[in-house]
């Protein structure tokens, strides 16, 4: 019994020993194969690092406003008899363009023009009679004094009557007319608008850390979202205060709009264009990956593959980032001229990584290169880098 018990015991440990040494032997002999195995190269696009001619800018979003635009008012009650004017028309100033009912006007300015030739004839023989002594200078006081109340009366009859005549305070287009022929208007009621657009005004807003970079007669350029419209102008107005509320500073630009694209009211992209500033290290912004702990760029190094002189090897370096200009980035301190950069494919990237430099594919931006492009601006004030060498364009950006 007790001999039976014991074969058991031990052979028991056996298959338990061997199960654990296959499986250590199994974990020895994978580890032993994976320690072995050498990761293929990532491929990626680079670039190398050169200071450029940076044009910074501050971009903000805009209004539309025209030089000169008003809506037209009623300055009298009335019926309306006639509207001279289409939707769209263009208008000259002076031209009349609607007309109340002044018949009851009319007839008050024929009885002050009697009125008024009754009050000189009496004024003239008081003053013939007391040319010749026999009348009293009371009387020739009293007659002048009617005739001055003529007169006023007449001058206040005709202001009435023009007051039925409402004509374009200045040239423009005029809109869409809110009033009908027949219909009773009273003062203040609005008739149409009427914008001069050959001449726009921008309003827009910066923050208050930009303030000292703002200067009247500064070059802004302006960009709709729809229409294409582009135009150049200059700061003519900075508003002396901040906003509490917004910790912001309105700013109004001037711009042509001579084809008329450019409507009031319409939301605009501005840029202000600031000096010119050579040697900037700029970077395409996809070469950034952004983290909690800090923005990190991978620069390749030499690797040492002598099998493969292509090969090469990645160091993960945190840098600082400073403005933004389309679809680069400034970085202000960690790169330098002629470090040569990982552009695209970072996400599979890790320290000490084995690459491969691949620049025959570029990440186009409908696949997310530039996520949140600055709008484009004319090229006189559009903000973005150049080599200051020559005037090369940039690199496609690539992810």
């Amino acid at each position: 019994m007790f001999k039976r018990l014991f074969i058991a015991i031990v052979l028991l440990g056996l298959v338990v020993g061997g199960i654990v040494w296959f499986k250590y032997f199994r974990e020895q002999m994978i580890a032993q194969v994976l320690g072995g195995m050498v990761p293929a190269p990532v491929p990626v696009n680079a670039e190398t690092v050169v200071p450029v001619t940076w044009k910074p800018g501050i971009d903000a979003v805009g209004t539309a406003i025209s030089a000169q635009g008003v809506d037209l008012a009623i300055e009298s009650s009335g019926l309306i008899r006639e509207v001279r004017f289409t939707s769209n028309e263009d208008v000259t100033e002076g031209q009349q363009l609607l007309q109340i009912d002044d018949e009851s006007e009319k007839a008050s300015l024929a009885a002050a023009t009697a009125s008024l030739s009754l009050a000189l004839a009496e004024a003239s023989r008081a003053r013939t009679l007391t040319d010749r002594g026999v009348g009293a200078a009371t009387t020739l006081e009293t007659a002048e004094a009617q005739v001055e109340s003529a007169r006023a009366e007449m001058a206040r009859v005709q202001t009435s009557l023009d007051h039925k005549k409402l004509t374009a305070p200045f040239a423009g287009v005029i809109g869409i007319p809110q009033v009908e022929i027949g219909q009773y208007v009273s003062p203040g009621q609005i008739y149409a608008t009427l914008q001069d657009l050959s001449r726009m005004r921008v309003d827009f807003s910066v923050p208050e850390q930009q303030i000292a970079a703002l200067a009247l007669g500064g070059s802004v350029s302006v960009a709709s979202e729809v229409g294409g419209y582009r135009a150049t102008g200059r700061i003519t107005g900075i508003e002396p205060r901040v906003d509490p509320n917004t910790r912001m500073v309105s700013v109004r630009a001037e711009v042509e709009n001579p084809s008329g694209l450019l409507l009031p009211g319409q939301f605009l992209r501005v840029s202000v264009a600031l000096p010119e500033e050579q040697g900037v290290i700029a970077v395409p912004q996809t070469a950034v990956a952004s983290s909690l702990y800090g923005d990190t760029i991978y620069v390749i190094r030499k690797g040492d593959e002598a099998d493969d002189p292509e090969v090469r090897k990645v160091e993960q370096l945190f840098v600082k980032v400073g403005r933004r200009s389309g679809d680069r980035i400034e970085v202000v301190e960690g790169l330098k001229a002629g470090d040569e950069i990982v552009t695209s494919g970072q996400n599979r990237l890790t320290q000490g990584a084995r690459v491969k430099i691949d620049n025959s594919v570029s990440l186009t931006p409908a696949q997310g290169a530039d996520p949140a492009p600055r709008p484009e601006a004319t090229p006189e004030a559009q903000p973005g880098t150049e080599p200051a060498a020559e005037p090369a364009t940039q690199p496609a950006p690539a992810e």
